[in-house]
């Protein structure tokens, strides 16, 4: 009996551990953050020189599903680039086609029948249909705009010598409750899991649109299904082939935020699933960087392997309740981890929103957490069914930009 009693202990030793962890790393990059910004210490890929003077040529593949309203504005902003040398492959899966007229030479359109209701199939299909061999291939959700100079940018980047280079992410819409939720979790997310690594030269997260990735890299990558992840399979591939993943800060994609909380739950749903879906291979990443003493890839696999955050804070709430009562020392611990990492999720929004709406909004959180539970208890639908998440804002690059410079509640004060 005593054996059993000191195995749970210590399984529950490891696992406060591994929550602490987790909690921790925000208050971590924070110091670090200011450490760097301090000491003015530029990050590995600013000191990266050019390799060559190459003009990389992009295939540029829109995935549209039912929303085809969605793709003249996207394909306004790629049109209003700066950099020129790209092609465009319109997937309009299950679309009418009929208000897609262009007459640019660069822009294909591809209507498959019947539908694919499938992501993977879509990106399948343009690639299939490319015509030619282009350098890179860069994915985009219909809901996307970019800014004018992302593909100077991301060029830029492959002269360094980059084969991947993740975009930054701006939301497109901040006018609801929800919206502004689901910025501040990008806010949060890409500080960490993207512009810290960046500065410290490690691998980036990569996301499911804004990704411009080497052609033969792209196609190397298999899939399971098509019922979602299809980014996390790629990310899979993509970290254990190539040096480092680029994070490109300058190169500005605009996405749509979520408006309403079914559709919040429907997205959720989507990512938990993955999460559990891409367990194992998570597991064999980190097992691959300690065979090969790879901090770069042991980092990677970690985060991959934590579970989704609303998760990982009921498990510190459960054990901060257990400890008042069987370890008081314990107890004030997690006390002070939960607040640094409130304070530090905090200093994280005020950072990178910029927008006084967004501190407001951070009272809101438990309902975001209460939305991702239920999406929780919905995982099994995800592996069934493809969960579309709707669109509603219809705006184009010019208008996002104008009100950008002039509307923003901080740059008035």
């Amino acid at each position: 009996m005593d054996i059993i009693i000191h195995l749970l202990y210590y399984i529950f030793l490891f696992i406060q551990i591994s929550i602490a962890f987790f909690l921790l790393i925000p208050l971590i990059a924070i110091l670090l953050y200011a450490f760097i910004s301090i000491f003015r210490i530029k990050a590995p890929q600013e000191k990266k020189t050019y390799l060559t003077d190459k003009n990389f040529e992009f295939g540029l593949i829109i995935t549209a599903h039912q929303e085809t309203e969605f793709i003249i504005p996207l394909v306004d902003s790629i049109l209003k680039q700066t950099y020129k040398n790209f092609y465009i492959y319109i997937v309009a899966d299950d679309c009418d086609t009929n208000m897609l007229n262009f007459d640019q030479t660069n822009i294909k359109i591809l209507s498959p029948s019947p539908p694919f209701h499938a992501k993977v199939k879509s990106i399948q299909h343009a690639l299939s249909h490319f015509e030619r061999k282009h350098d890179a291939v860069i994915i985009f959700d219909s809901d996307n705009l970019i800014h004018p100079s992302f593909l100077e940018v991301m060029n830029d980047y492959f002269r360094k010598g980059y084969k991947v280079v993740q975009a930054d992410f701006k939301p497109k819409n901040t006018d609801t409750q929800y919206a502004r939720m689901d910025a501040i979790g990008d806010m949060f997310n890409f500080f960490l899991d993207r512009e810290m690594r960046m500065r410290l030269g490690l691998s980036s997260a990569i996301w499911g649109s804004g990704v411009a990735v080497d052609y033969d890299l792209y196609t190397g990558v298999k899939y399971k299904d098509y019922l979602g992840g299809f980014d996390k399979r790629l990310q899979d591939h993509l970290v254990q082939n190539v040096k480092t993943i680029a994070f490109a800060p300058e190169a500005i994609l605009f996405d749509e935020k979520i408006s309403s909380g079914k559709s919040l739950q429907n997205q959720r749903t989507r990512w938990i699933n993955t999460y559990f879906k891409y367990f194992n291979d998570s597991f064999r990443i980190f097992l691959n960087g300690l065979g090969k003493l790879n901090f770069n890839l042991i980092y990677f696999s970690l985060i991959l392997l934590r579970p989704p955050l609303f998760i990982v804070l009921a498990g510190a709430i459960i054990a901060c309740i257990i400890n008042y009562f069987t370890n008081q020392t314990f107890f004030y611990a997690w006390v002070l981890i939960l607040l640094s990492f409130l304070v530090s999720f905090a200093i994280i929004v005020v950072l990178k929103g910029k927008d006084i709406r967004f501190l407001r909004t951070m009272f809101s959180l438990p309902l975001f957490v209460f939305r991702q539970t239920m999406a929780f208890l919905r995982i099994k639908k995800a592996r069934k069914a493809f969960l579309k998440t709707r669109h509603t804002k219809i705006v184009f690059i010019d208008e996002l930009l104008k009100e950008n410079k002039t509307n923003s509640p901080m740059a008035k004060k």
